[in-house]
């Protein structure tokens, strides 16, 4: 299967891209041997193929919108720049810079420059491709164990399907991953690789996936959301927090569900032990969500 993935790629480069191609290529698999995600090196440009594998269709990524949001967001030079487009396959250039020190992510001084480069996403327009997270909880629900569903879970799916989403506060490009192996600093500064996930969507919703995500603690969050503000963001800050806190069910909920698919598809179990504590929390709130209701009707 890897072969035939690379020998696609070969065939694709050679076809579309000859003056790359003719200048001799070396492919090499980035991330593990998943062959989903290939480096292309040559004596002057690297680039980044992508292909739309079975496994990144049942997580929710369409490399069409990926292409569709990268070029978008081209003027920001936060993104790499898509070169090629040909199903099943996105190429796009190799962001060559320094990784992103994982230590010093959501430390104060690393703050700022991530505020900078979040409320630059921000003020530009919505690009059209819009997330529907119940569709994402739905397609997640039809691949997770089926011995692992309980009615609590039922009952959560339940909520997260068919109750309405927050309001939006602004609708905006989200990356939606924002951590720090996806940050590199480049040469036109702070820059944002792998887009998969992103869409348009509420602003604090990319606070809310941030902010949780990584776990971040209130002194983190209030560091982040200052330095917010000074750039330029939301200004109603009582208002974006109260948001934010909307949504935070929502991302927990996100990210139990993709822990779970990717479980399903890796047999990984580092995947099902970071969505326990995830499910015992959703539960654990819906139980006292219950007894609050029962309390308010007595």
């Amino acid at each position: 299967m890897l072969f035939n993935i690379k020998a696609s790629l070969e065939q694709l480069i050679a076809r579309h891209l000859p003056a790359v191609n003719s200048a001799g290529c070396h492919f090499t698999p980035v991330a593990g041997l998943t062959g989903e995600s290939w480096k292309i090196a040559t004596p002057t440009v690297a680039l980044l193929a992508r292909i739309q594998s079975a496994d990144k269709s049942a997580l929710g990524v369409v490399r069409t919108r990926e292409k569709a949001i990268l070029r978008h967001v081209n003027t920001l030079n936060i993104a790499p720049r898509v070169r090629l487009f040909s199903a099943p396959w996105l190429v796009v250039e190799w962001l060559e810079g320094v990784p992103y020190d994982e230590a010093l992510f959501g430390q104060p001084a690393s703050v700022p420059a991530l505020a900078v480069l979040v409320v630059g996403l921000q003020r530009l327009a919505p690009s059209g491709h819009r997330l529907n997270l119940p569709q994402q909880f739905s397609r997640y629900w039809q691949q997770i164990d089926r011995s692992r569903l309980t009615p609590d879970w039922l009952r959560l799916q339940r909520y997260f399907t068919c109750h309405p989403m927050p309001t939006p506060l602004k609708l905006a490009v989200l990356h939606m991953d924002i951590h720090a192996g996806n940050l590199i600093q480049g040469r036109t500064g702070l820059q944002l690789i792998d887009w998969e996930y992103a869409a348009d969507g509420d602003i604090a919703l990319e606070l809310a996936a941030l902010f949780r995500g990584n776990n971040w603690n209130q002194q983190q969050q209030q560091d982040f959301l200052a330095a917010y503000h000074q750039a330029g963001g939301y200004q109603d800050r009582l208002r974006l927090q109260q948001q934010i806190r909307r949504w935070t069910p929502w991302i927990e909920y996100l990210m139990l569900m993709w822990f779970e698919v990717r479980w399903q598809q890796t047999g990984d179990k580092r995947y099902s032990d970071w969505a326990q504590p995830l499910r015992e929390q959703l539960f654990t709130r819906t139980v006292t969500d219950k007894q609050d209701n029962r309390s308010r009707r007595a």
